[in-house]
């Protein structure tokens, strides 16, 4: 495998090392010319990934000492919608946490709830597509946790994220596959280099999937749910900057 390019090291001494050709995780400046040739292997990317590699292989971790000093907030710094400045006001105190779709017993868990469930701690690096990254310390629990507490069904193939964020007037939305989802590295933070998380970097929790470029790492969560297709959720493509200017969906690294 050591012969093997991963899109790690295409994407940080190839396109990004060179220029950056990709601006922006919350910008539209990279040309409609440029994003069809650097997202035309996605779904050789995909399934080499799926085919090639353990799927139960870790992200790196780092130690401590190895953390950054500063963690960039980059997307949304604050919803700043009547509802989520409420919930903020109250500490979310009445947030619940929607687990639906294609389960066997729809779930709806309080924030105190969620703090109160097993947690993994992981430090690991995120990996921007502007170019930059930062190793932090992410804590909370396992995705797969509450997924099978929820029951995914058989039919399920993908797990839908929504957020509080919004974006064209409409809900920012992400999505992993299920061999992602119930990975041991993909979990929902609510703390940050030991502190509650905050507003900026997606309080009350946000997502975590290593393996994944830093624009699935969905922050503001608020409902998730199992489906089979992600036809019909946003233009069909799996997230919002997939639908906006086609980002590929798997950012696998």
């Amino acid at each position: 495998m050591s012969g093997i390019i991963t899109r790690r090291s295409l994407l940080t001494t190839g396109a990004l090392g060179a220029g950056a050709l990709l601006t922006g995780c919350d910008k539209f400046q990279n040309g409609p010319s440029t994003r069809p040739i650097l997202f035309a292997g996605e779904k050789i990317n995909y399934h080499l990934a799926r085919a090639l590699s353990n799927r139960d292989a870790l992200a790196k971790e780092y130690r401590p000492d190895q953390m950054s000093p500063i963690f960039r907030v980059n997307g949304t710094r604050n919803p700043n919608t009547p509802t989520y400045n409420a919930m903020v006001a109250e500490k979310f105190a009445n947030w619940r946490l929607k687990v639906g779709g294609l389960v066997n017993r729809p779930l709806e868990i309080s924030h105190q709830q969620l703090l109160a469930m097993p947690a993994r701690t992981q430090i690991t690096r995120h990996d921007c597509v502007e170019g930059w990254s930062a190793i932090g310390k992410w804590h909370g629990p396992m995705l797969g946790t509450i997924l099978k507490a929820a029951g995914v069904r058989n039919t399920a193939r993908y797990i839908v994220f929504t957020c509080a964020d919004l974006y064209s007037g409409h809900n920012y939305y992400e999505s992993i596959d299920l061999i992602d989802a119930f990975h041991p590295q993909t979990i929902l933070a609510w703390a940050m280099n030991d502190a509650i998380l905050s507003v900026a970097h997606g309080a009350p929790i946000r997502l975590r999937v290593e393996r994944q470029l830093g624009y699935k790492n969905a922050k503001y969560v608020m409902q998730i749910d199992a489906v089979a297709s992600l036809a019909g959720i946003g233009k069909g493509k799996g997230g919002y900057w997939e639908d906006a200017i086609d980002y590929d969906w798997y950012a696998g690294i």
